[in-house]
């Protein structure tokens, strides 16, 4: 599903134009939701004989996003507050005088706008889950690939002990399966909004509902969207699960996306991405565009996430600005972490490992990378004592005298009969890196 907003172009939003997730939230989007909502109600009335079926033709036919202006409708919402207003005039004009009072029947603006953002929502998640899905894809093949290609691990900047790039891989995995499954929790449960002036449905009734209750559920079915124990005006439950997952699935993605960035550092050059971009000042540039801005989405997806969380608090049945404050936040919300997906897949997709490299880099440190092994077997041998102290010695020697710790090791007479080939060599202490891996590439 595509939408075309030609005033919503995303000129300092690189991160989501062009971005399935960007049609999917574009005004004409929205629109189209809006829409959706209000015929979707009168269908349900029309469902449960409280509207004619005449009616729900009539409106589902007018409900057409071509023949609504998204700017007109922007500039008259100033005047209520919401787009709501100005839409169900121009709808019910567009529906005329005999089925005209069916539409928006019996509901209020939060209603509609609540279920439309649902809409949006829905459709936006779908998108994102697909872009994760080949992200996941791509990781699983570079994690299953690089099972045993070791390389340093770092901690605090510093190199630490061995790990391996397809570990390193798998837990970018297990981040994006972890984003997919809280998505697809919420996407599920997205519900309709249906509560009419102050959540009671009591204007249901004096249109002759027998059974209000009733109601919300086939609007639930007309648009494929859960229904709500209860009117959610007030209890924005929805809203901040949306706004926790989003934010997650963005920070998922900012993981890979900064070990992507330290890794693929000039100095570094471990990984590469498929297509760099260019300098707009230096030719020899390749710049790695999709990691950045992935990592500008996870770092401002929080703050948004945030400002959702804080409409909670929601007075009365029906607040002023709480429920406003959420439309912007969680559409940029919606597109930050679109965007980030498609980003996420293409940088997975094409992303270069350097394996040699990674080798190399394991003799940075002269073989000292492997010293927490050899202060284990040695400790048998020489005593804990001892062996502390001789590799601290060794340990100062390797940078004083630059030769490798094996070299000067099998110089110590207590080692003389000692095969450390083995015990000194990185590739070869990598732990439980290569079972952790086929483990995590179990989960589907």
């Amino acid at each position: 599903m595509t939408f075309a907003d030609p005033s919503d172009t995303g000129l300092l939003a690189p991160g989501w134009t062009g971005s399935p997730a960007a049609s999917a939230t574009s005004d004409t989007a929205y629109l189209r939701a809006l829409l959706d909502a209000e015929a979707a109600l009168t269908r349900a009335q029309a469902a449960l004989g409280l509207a004619p079926a005449g009616a729900a033709t009539a409106v589902t036919a007018a409900a057409d996003v071509d023949h609504f202006d998204v700017r007109s409708l922007a500039e008259r919402a100033r005047g209520g507050g919401n787009p709501v207003i100005p839409l169900v005039a121009d709808v019910t004009k567009a529906v005329g005088a005999e089925y005209g009072p069916y539409v928006h029947r019996g509901a209020t603006s939060q209603d509609i706008m609540d279920t439309a953002t649902m809409l949006v929502a829905a459709r936006t998640l779908d998108l994102v889950l697909a872009d994760l899905a080949r992200t996941e894809h791509a990781l699983s093949r570079l994690a299953a690939d690089h099972r045993d290609t070791a390389l340093p691990g770092r901690t605090l900047t510093q190199h630490a002990v061995p790990t391996t790039f397809g570990l390193k891989a798998a837990g970018w995995r297990s981040l994006v399966l972890d984003a997919r499954d809280r998505l697809r929790v919420v996407r599920d449960g997205l519900p309709v909004q249906l509560g009419g002036a102050a959540g009671t449905l009591a204007a249901f009734t004096a249109y002759g509902a027998e059974d209000p209750l009733a109601l919300p559920d086939a609007y639930a079915r007309e648009l494929g969207l859960a229904a709500p124990l209860l009117p959610w005006h007030t209890l924005r439950t929805p809203i901040a699960d949306l706004a926790g997952c989003l934010a997650f699935a963005a920070g998922a993605l900012g993981k890979f996306a900064a070990d992507v960035l330290v890794l693929g550092r000039t100095e570094i050059a471990e990984v590469s991405e498929g297509g760099g971009g260019g300098s707009s000042a230096m030719p020899h540039k390749a710049n790695p565009v999709r990691s950045t801005l992935i990592a500008a989405a996870a770092r401002q997806a929080p703050q948004l996430a945030a400002v959702l969380y804080g409409s909670l608090v929601a007075e009365d049945e029906r607040p002023a600005g709480a429920w406003h404050a959420e439309w912007e936040p969680l559409r940029a919300l919606l597109r930050l972490t679109g965007g980030a997906a498609r980003d996420g897949a293409e940088l997975a997709e094409g992303l270069r490992v350097h394996p040699e490299v990674m080798r190399e880099h394991l003799g940075l440190t002269h073989g000292l990378i492997v010293s927490e092994r050899l202060s284990a077997e040695l400790a048998p041998l020489l005593g804990r004592a001892r062996a502390k102290e001789l590799l601290t010695e060794v340990a100062r020697r390797t940078y004083a005298e630059d030769r490798p710790l094996a070299e000067l090791l099998a110089e110590e007479p207590e080692l003389k009969d000692l095969d450390l080939s083995a015990p000194t060599d990185p590739a070869r202490y990598t732990g439980s890196a290569g079972a952790l891996t086929d483990r995590a590439l179990e989960r589907r």
